[in-house]
């Protein structure tokens, strides 16, 4: 019998199967190639091999041998051949096997084919694929690399073998008080649901402002004009002139001007951590960077304005596109104005929103002149025109006019000195909500009190809630309202993760806040949210320490700006005992999230009220307010107020608390150049016992940690690998990441200083792909920082260079400190620049500071070109 025909593919290694149509994203495909082929990965593209097949054919069969699918799409479906009921990309993912990854790129775009549109949004549905947006070839070569680095992480932790030391993904290594912050990725800007109408002059003129060296433009007009809108299009436009790229700012949520640093930190990726000033972290991320800011929804912060010329100071490659109602009158801004559309552009905006809702809704000769005087009346505002266009599924446009004119000319709809057009826009929404019936108003007004959106289960927890605790009948089905709020467009929809979410346009939550404060029900409604948002924090606290930490950490992520709200609330009613009991539940999503900074400044205010706390409310407090400074504790000030919260919690009863404040104390206690080893010794036992008899997996495995870093500094490294190895060994029976990835890193440092460099090499590589697989840039430091000891003892002075610079520049782009207290590269990078290639290491580290995180992480993981010195 003959062996079947097979169409081999160009290179038998790892293979990944592009698809995409091929001419509109020629300069799409290079980059993915590019990316690919970095990661020592061979890419599967119909320009690298011969095809004396039929195309379906050829791409059946590279389809059967590939381990990745990896699809690119913009604006074209693609042809349909004769015969075909679809194209050949689409064709492409039917018949990807269903056990090969997808990782799918969607180019943003506002003229999509109507057919690639309807594969998108199937391909969204389907849980199979990961689905991710991009602007630029270069951010899709920097998306593509790191997510073919997690992909592989994840392979590679399924395949490889527990013994002996049962290696698995490793976590961070421990910081301020415990495992590293992480530090999400840069808010690259958001992809808007629906095109942008109308606004072509604009977004080229403001793309021509940035181009020409303007570094500080605001766009201002009344709320609901289309800022927002505008400047993440124009943002994208200009995208390609600015090498770092454009990131996406929203400030709707902060009130406070002080906050608006922390605000911006958080957007870039850099750590609010309080042990530095804020200002000093983003001046030194942002000093060599090439990036635009836009900065969304500024008026209600006003007096930041000063920090951005601070900022542009520090920063001479920065730009910043500013949202605001009002202009900021600072030094060197230039203002461009959003008016209204104009009365074509108004129209065709009706109508695409009208298709939203009545997808046969048409212009006719009998309608289009009610259109025309809508939009008229309307004065062109794009949010005013959305809201009345979603109510053409039950009013026609002339019943639609005919109401508008008699509620317009009659409601006020806020202040009456308010601009002319910002008047519109509020009677306008105060017009939609008299469509709805009582319940659904009331609703809307309860929706108010979140930021950032909300989920449906949040959203009955707080809408089903009278003042007072019962349910009220007259509230109806809050998930009826809710659906008739979004035909309303008054709230939006969109999926985040496996739920639903939703959302309120700036200038309708302020509606709403109004409304909400003139029903009298504003502090129970505030006090209903709070308390869901308590709840949630005692459900997330256990699973944060397993294998639902990763779930929770994005959950939690979501709900950011409500959790800060919900501790406002507390705080500003000197609910210290509930405000504590919130920040306390989330403590290891604060850490890891790197948000410890704000929390001190919760609990500090509670230490500075003169109110007498209770005991455990107290030892919290402590604990927030000390543990970030246990490296800076020159007179012991710092162990000793951490000695009474460890005291408080032991009588309160809370032995989780109890150990959590120990580790801390135990850091303080080997920080600086006179150690008190037995001191950090005595307390660390204690811990680990105390955590063995609670059953705490968690806490074992982070206390065994602190009892290796104890017999470090005294010393005895192989002491120090035994708890290392067996913190791995507990790490990996929970499914704690965070903790995985703390002990793997402890344990390469003990490996290399015994000798057995191989083992370190792996352990350290296994850090990094870790730490770039679940988003953590300290960690990738710490995992960097150890490679270059690997380097520089295999001889290779331009890649230990090279990943320490990488290392320097990732720590200063993203606001970490300390890296000397935790890692010990430094002795082997200085005897490179004392020795003989001095010259080409600190070249190669100036190399280093130019890679992305992907590159670097990419040339860690490659082997190294030399065999290794022992270190015996």
């Amino acid at each position: 019998m003959s062996q079947p025909h097979v169409i081999r593919t160009p290179d038998q290694r790892l293979r990944i199967f592009v698809s995409s149509t091929l001419q509109e994203l020629a300069a799409e495909r290079r980059a993915a190639r590019t990316a690919i082929e970095r990661l020592h990965l061979a890419p599967v593209m119909f320009e690298l091999g011969a095809r004396p097949h039929p195309p379906r054919e050829l791409y059946r069969a590279y389809l059967q041998q590939s381990d990745v699918f990896l699809g690119l799409y913009w604006e074209r479906y693609g042809w349909l051949a004769p015969d075909e009921e679809v194209s050949g990309l689409e064709d492409e993912y039917n018949l990807c096997p269903d056990d090969v990854p997808r990782l799918l790129y969607v180019k943003a775009s506002d003229h999509r084919d109507e057919r690639l549109t309807g594969l998108l949004n199937r391909i969204r549905d389907d849980d199979r694929a990961a689905y991710k947006y991009f602007e630029t070839a270069a951010e899709l070569a920097k998306l593509v690399e790191a997510d073919l680095a997690v992909l592989l992480a994840e392979r590679f932790d399924q395949s490889r073998p527990a013994p002996p030391h049962e290696h698995a993904p490793a976590g961070p290594a421990p910081g301020r008080s415990g495992p590293d912050p992480a530090v999400a990725d840069p808010v690259r800007l958001p992809v808007p649901l629906t095109g942008l109408v109308g606004r072509e002059a604009d977004i080229a003129e403001l793309q021509g402002m940035l181009a020409s060296g303007t570094r500080f433009v605001t766009l201002v007009g009344p709320g609901g004009i289309g800022k927002s809108r505008l400047a993440i299009a124009a943002a994208r436009a200009a995208a390609p002139d600015f090498e770092d790229g454009s990131v996406f700012v929203d400030l709707s949520a902060v009130h406070d001007p002080e906050r608006v640093p922390s605000r911006i930190a958080q957007a870039l990726g850099v750590r609010d951590t309080g042990d530095a000033p804020i200002m000093e972290n983003l001046a030194t991320a942002l000093r060599e960077r090439d990036i635009l800011l836009v900065l969304d929804n500024f008026e209600q912060v006003l007096d930041a304005a000063p920090f951005l010329t601070a900022l542009l100071a520090a920063a001479p490659e920065l730009a910043i596109l500013v949202t605001s109602r009002v202009l900021l009158r600072i030094g060197g801004e230039q203002s461009y104005d959003v008016g209204p559309l104009a009365d074509e552009q108004a129209v065709d905006l009706f109508v695409e929103r009208a298709h939203a809702v009545k997808p046969d809704f048409e212009i006719t000769q009998d309608n289009e002149a009610a259109v025309r005087r809508v939009c008229a009346a309307l004065d062109g505002a794009p949010l005013a025109i959305e809201l009345a266009a979603a109510r053409v599924r039950v009013l026609s446009p002339a019943e639609l006019l005919e109401r508008l004119d008699r509620r317009l000319s009659v409601l006020v709809g806020g202040a009456r000195d308010l601009p002319a057009r910002q008047q519109t826009i509020r009677r306008t929404i105060e017009w939609s909500t008299q469509l709805l019936d009582d319940a659904q108003r009331r609703l809307l007004a309860r929706l108010g009190v979140f930021e950032g959106g909300f989920t449906l289960e949040a959203a009955e927890f707080v809408g089903a809630r009278a003042p007072g605790e019962s349910a009220d009948p007259a509230d109806g089905d809050v998930l009826e309202n809710l659906a008739a709020l979004v035909d309303s467009s008054l709230v939006g929809q969109h999926d985040s993760d496996d739920r639903p979410r939703f959302s309120m346009q700036a200038i309708v939550r302020e509606y709403a806040r109004e409304q909400l404060a003139l029903s009298g029900e504003q502090p129970a409604v505030r006090d209903a949210h709070a308390r869901y948002f308590l709840a949630l924090g005692d459900d997330a606290e256990d699973d944060l320490r397993g294998p639902g930490q990763r779930r929770w950490m994005q959950r939690l992520g979501d709900e950011r700006d409500n959790l800060r709200a919900a501790e406002r609330f507390l705080l500003d009613g000197h609910d210290w005992d509930r405000a504590a009991r919130l920040a306390f539940s989330l403590y290891l999503y604060w850490w890891v999230t790197g948000l410890l900074g704000e929390v001190r400044t919760w609990m500090e205010e509670a230490l500075a009220s003169g109110d007498e706390l209770d005991p455990h409310t107290r030892a919290i407090a402590l604990y927030f307010s000390r543990t970030i400074m246990f490296w800076k504790d020159p007179d012991g000030s710092v162990a000793a107020d951490l000695t009474e919260s460890i005291e408080l919690f032991r009588r309160t009863g809370d032995a989780n608390g109890e150990g959590i404040a120990s580790i801390s104390l135990a850091l303080a206690l080997l920080a600086g150049d006179a150690p008190d080893t037995a001191r950090a010794r005595q307390v660390m036992e204690a811990a680990l016992a105390l955590y063995r008899s609670t059953g705490s997996v968690w806490g074992e495995s982070m206390a065994l940690v602190l009892l290796g870093r104890v017999a470090l500094r005294e010393g005895d490294p192989g002491e120090a690998q035994r708890h290392f190895a067996d913190s791995l060994s507990l790490t990996n029976r929970s499914g704690d990441r965070v903790g995985q990835r703390i002990a793997s890193y402890h344990l390469g440092w003990t490996e290399l200083m015994l000798g057995d460099v191989a083992a370190a090499r792996a352990d350290f590589a296994l850090s990094v792909t870790i730490s770039a697989a679940v988003g953590h840039p300290e960690g990738i430091a710490y995992g960097l920082e150890g490679m270059v000891a690997v380097a520089a003892l295999s001889h290779d002075e331009q890649r230990a260079g090279e990943l320490a610079g990488a290392a320097q520049a990732l720590r200063e782009r993203s606001g970490l400190h300390n890296g000397p207290t935790f890692t010990f590269h430094q002795r082997y990078l200085d005897e490179l620049l004392s020795g003989p290639h001095a010259a080409q290491v600190t070249a190669a580290i100036a190399v280093g500071r130019e890679l992305t995180v992907e590159q670097a992480v990419a040339d860690a993981l490659a082997e190294g070109r030399s065999e290794p010195d022992s270190t015996s």
